[in-house]
């Protein structure tokens, strides 16, 4: 088939290139002009585990493109893929101009029949707009599709090739055939393609990212009071995880969820609740919750030295709000840095992918270290804030040689209290 994606951030780029990956013919649309020479020169401008080997490979067979004009994806694609941001407005809603106003070019240009999928994550009504926005200016005929992704940082590639679910919103049958014949490359195993209408599908993105994240910060409020009582999170994680009603996934406690996900969308639903008369007392909670958790490291830091941070030599292991990613959207890491600076510490962090996104952001404000071991050198402590695989077995013999202080706060509880113990190390972790 000949696809087009509007957008080319996480998302897009993934869909695009997975697409092809199955034997399409994929154009990406973006107004930067110099992502689109970067990515025509085979340079991937984003770092996702995996993308880069199918992308060289779809652009070498020419089943992958690139170009800055939407003319140009509306004359190549049948199906019209607008994976564009969705930002949080002021008043926590997403914001939807960069959708609409393409689906109003869309409508200037349209001369044949296409179908225009919904791939950003919107709220509830959004496909309707985005019809109404086009057919103002057109008589073609056209079907808007609400197709939600479910791609994880990290792993979004392995989701998209092998999705758990693919979730098609309309009512066309004409536009639900071509779908699901594009999908079924990714389902041979039988995971399900359902189809549902359009609200249903915007719904159903908002309310498993805000589940997941009510899951994580039930899980942060266990922990919290763990230490109150003396209790061992990991210990109730374990008890809670076998019972399949609850399951495994999304119990483990830390520092609060970041990225461009979770944050934003469980704000936006929270939001089209009050546009539609009604509060999420929920989700509430978690927006709170979540916020204190991220800071929630703070007072501990503060106790070790008294209140006496000033010129304290802090060691940062992990920027990214997630590993395997660079992506430091709502990172937990950049609320402590802030926190620190504001007691002025002085910070040396490192990060195997983040560290040139957060340099663009905070300038010298803070060190950053070429390797993990580089930036705990003289460290008064060390503060844990993604859980890389590299950080998960240190030497910790190196580390305690080059620290001034055997000291570790670690927000994502990736040691051993008793082996902490054994290293003779002050060992501060998340509700244990």
């Amino acid at each position: 088939m000949n696809i087009t994606v509007v957008g080319t951030g996480y998302v897009g780029l993934v869909t695009g290139t997975c697409l092809a990956e199955t034997g399409n013919n994929v154009l990406c649309i973006d107004i930067d002009e110099n992502k689109i020479e970067l990515m025509k020169k085979g340079q991937v401008p984003i770092y996702e585990p995996h993308l880069d080997v199918i992308f060289e490979r779809n652009i070498k067979a020419d089943r992958l493109k690139f170009s800055t004009k939407l003319q140009d994806g509306l004359n190549h694609g049948d199906i019209i893929f607008l994976a564009l941001p969705t930002p949080e407005d002021e008043d926590g809603s997403a914001d939807l101009k960069y959708i609409l106003g393409v689906a109003d070019e869309i409508g200037k240009r349209i001369t044949n029949y296409k179908i225009i999928i919904d791939k950003s994550t919107v709220p509830v009504g959004t496909s309707e707009k985005v019809a109404k926005a086009i057919a103002k200016h057109t008589d073609v005929d056209f079907d808007v599709v609400s197709n939600p992704e479910f791609l994880r940082e990290g792993f979004a590639v392995d989701d998209f090739l092998k999705p758990e679910r693919i979730v098609i919103g309309s009512d066309s049958e004409r536009a639900i055939e071509q779908i699901k014949k594009l999908y079924k490359p990714y389902v041979r195993s039988g995971n399900p393609i359902i189809v549902m209408d359009k609200k249903s599908a915007e719904l159903t993105k908002y309310a498993a990212n805000a589940f997941l994240a009510t899951k994580i910060t039930f899980m942060n409020e266990i922990a919290n009071f763990c230490e109150l009582v003396g209790a061992d999170v990991d210990k109730v994680r374990i008890g809670m995880g076998t019972d399949s009603r609850i399951g495994k996934r999304f119990l483990f406690p830390g520092i609060g969820y970041g990225g461009s996900c979770f944050p934003k969308d469980v704000k936006a639903l929270h939001k089209s609740g009050r546009d539609s008369n009604y509060d999420f007392k929920i989700l509430d909670a978690v927006i709170e919750v979540n916020q204190k958790q991220k800071l929630s490291l703070i007072p501990k830091v503060e106790a070790h030295f008294d209140n006496k941070l000033e010129n304290k030599n802090i060691a940062i292991w992990g920027l990214a709000f997630k590993p395997e990613t660079d992506d430091i959207r709502e990172a937990p890491s950049l609320e402590i840095i802030n926190a620190l600076l504001k007691q002025n510490c002085l910070i040396s962090a490192f990060d195997p992918e983040a560290m040139p996104n957060v340099k663009r952001k905070l300038g010298d404000k803070i060190s950053f270290a070429n390797s993990m071991y580089e930036a705990v050198k003289d460290a008064d402590a060390l503060i844990i804030c993604t859980e890389w695989s590299i950080f998960r077995n240190p030497d910790f013999k190196k580390l305690k040689s080059l620290m001034s202080s055997s000291v570790i706060f670690d927000g994502r509880n990736l040691y051993d209290i008793a082996e902490m113990e054994k290293e003779n190390f002050k060992y501060i972790s998340v509700g244990r």
